[in-house]
């Protein structure tokens, strides 16, 4: 597992509701390989690994309430409780070592979050989802071989947009960003409206500025709001990012909109495969691989506020993984 202590005290991405069905799946989560599973208690992450033979529980099944082992079948609770061993002659105890190791999960927002620090904080609120105003589209997984807190950084970025994306999100012609603020608020970092020139923000074919407010919400997961002023029209883009291993990151995200698009879900979730397809060479070349908190190691534009907020973060809370 890697270690990282403040990313393992907090709720974690592990994969998409809909990924976990009647079936175990295997995640890789911090460099743990887990099995998660659905019974009618609800969502369970246990270590991918049976303690009798080390078999893969995620290639098991679910069978009466249970997490089934694929080799001997072995059959484990919620609890993580080994309860039957087939093996066993008739009125034989079962040993008491004979667990799986078990980690918090929980299920919210269309994703499965897993803790595995086993303590139970509390989960960051996303206010658009916890209404009915907003028509939502889950994006992702999205593989990346770049470090977590590069992939994060990338999203907050808003300077690249008329460049990396141009024609989509901005224009050789305005490519400056005005001065702006980054707040910290009652426990919230959040940054001023930032006016954004954009070819086709709303798919009427007329070129106008809109305005992104960016939220720093957890260590791996952010957000940022578009605001067409002359339709009062929002949009909310949420990222959150699962750690892989060492050198590689899966993103997902929950895209919300309190308008009509006027696309199906499949052409919104193809529009942001393209746009993250146009980060993605450029965040997986990127040196240093850690993401450099002194802020000295790199050089800062006005522009980069946001960034410069999202390393002093990372820095306040000591953030290890992904980070120089």
């Amino acid at each position: 597992m890697l270690q990282d202590d403040v990313l393992l005290q907090d709720w974690i991405v592990a994969c998409r509701s809909e990924d976990v069905k009647e079936k175990p799946v295997q995640i890789i989560l911090m460099g743990e390989r887990l099995a998660i599973f659905r019974n009618s208690e609800g969502v369970h992450a246990f270590k991918d690994l049976c303690i009798h033979r080390g078999a893969a529980l995620s290639l098991g099944e679910v069978k009466n309430d249970c997490l089934v082992c694929p080799y001997h079948a072995w059959e484990y609770n919620a609890q993580g409780e080994c309860v039957k061993i087939p093996q066993l002659p008739e009125g034989r105890a079962i040993p008491q070592k004979a667990k799986a190791s078990s980690y918090a999960c929980m299920e919210k927002y269309g994703f499965i979050w897993v803790n595995l620090a086993n303590n139970k904080p509390d989960l960051f609120r996303y206010e658009e989802m916890e209404g009915t105003d907003f028509h939502h589209v889950i994006w992702g997984p999205q593989s990346v071989q770049a470090k977590p807190p590069r992939v994060v950084e990338n999203f907050l970025d808003v300077g690249h947009l008329a460049i990396v994306h141009e024609g989509s999100l901005g224009t050789e012609t305005h490519r400056e960003i005005q001065d702006y603020a980054v707040h910290w608020e009652d426990g919230r970092i959040y940054s001023d409206e930032i006016a954004i020139f954009q070819p086709d923000p709303d798919g009427s074919g007329t070129p106008k500025y809109v305005y992104y407010t960016y939220e720093i919400m957890r260590p791996l997961t952010v957000k940022f709001t578009k605001r067409d002023r002359e339709k009062d029209t929002l949009m909310t883009i949420m990222l959150t990012v699962r750690p892989v291993d060492e050198h590689s990151s899966v993103a997902y995200g929950i895209l919300s909109f309190n308008y009509d698009t006027g696309l199906t879900d499949e052409q919104i979730i193809k529009f942001q495969d393209d746009i993250f397809a146009q980060d993605k060479p450029v965040v997986e070349n990127q040196k240093p691989e850690e993401l450099p908190l002194d802020l000295q190691v790199e050089l800062s534009l006005i522009c980069d506020r946001v960034s410069i907020a999202y390393r002093q973060y990372l820095k306040k809370l000591g953030v290890v993984l992904g980070t120089s």
